[in-house]
């Protein structure tokens, strides 16, 4: 049986819509979670009835990278997620370092959750002196003064940004001076950097905003004070 076949380069449009891969990365927790429960295939049809997703468009996400799949039977779970983890870069660990080791920071370095998805936050920055020359666990805290020279020699491409928006976009261009290319933004500001560097912004407040509108829509309407 043909397994999943992967387009060269050349016979990849030149961009690909972000929530193709935002979706990827759907797919491939859904795939981990078909793996572990010990599904060999599936097809496209039952991952769509299964984790509530449209199976038309799963063919047409994973169309932009190549043919996946077997007629009649779906997709091997297992080639699928590695196929999926390469197209993502996933295949090796990835140093990840952190600007602002407050209360969200704090919590980011103690989840465990990244390092089994194959991201290491390597190194901290924060401008507290209490902070700096600290340790959480392994993991040292540097003034961020030393953002440039620290992240240049340990070439850091990524990194995330968890500090108030009157800072947020100083420190965005001292990380862009040391070569990351890709920061994950809670700074509740919108970021100007160079063409090429990627921004995926978290904005926390404007989810809740989105989730309460959701919420406002769905329930019944409340009677007023003369009804």
């Amino acid at each position: 049986m043909a397994g999943a076949r992967e387009a060269g380069a050349a016979g990849r449009p030149a961009r690909i819509p972000e929530r193709t891969v935002t979706r990827l990365s759907i797919y491939l927790r859904c795939l981990e979670e078909l793996e572990a429960d010990g599904v060999r295939a599936i097809s496209s049809k039952q991952l769509a009835e299964r984790f509530g997703l449209h199976s038309a468009q799963v063919r047409k996400d994973l169309a932009y990278f190549g043919q996946f799949g077997v007629r009649g039977l779906g997709y091997y779970t297992a080639e699928l997620k590695h196929t999926l983890e390469r197209i993502l870069g996933l295949k090796h660990d990835w140093h990840v370092a952190l600007v602002g080791v407050g209360n969200l920071g704090s919590a980011l370095l103690a989840y465990p959750g990244f390092q089994r998805r194959g991201f290491r936050l390597a190194v901290a920055f924060d401008k507290d002196p209490e902070k700096v020359g600290r340790r959480h666990g392994r993991i040292p805290v540097y003034p961020v003064e030393k953002i440039v020279p620290v992240l240049t020699r340990r070439k850091i491409r990524i990194a995330v940004l968890a500090i108030p928006a009157a800072g947020a976009q100083a420190v965005a261009d001292q990380l862009v001076a040391a070569g990351v290319n890709a920061i994950l933004n809670f700074a509740p500001t919108q970021l100007t950097v160079a063409r090429g560097v990627k921004v995926q912004n978290v904005d926390l407040s404007v989810l809740l905003k989105s989730l309460a509108f959701h919420t406002n829509r769905t329930e019944p309407a409340r009677p007023g004070p003369s009804e």
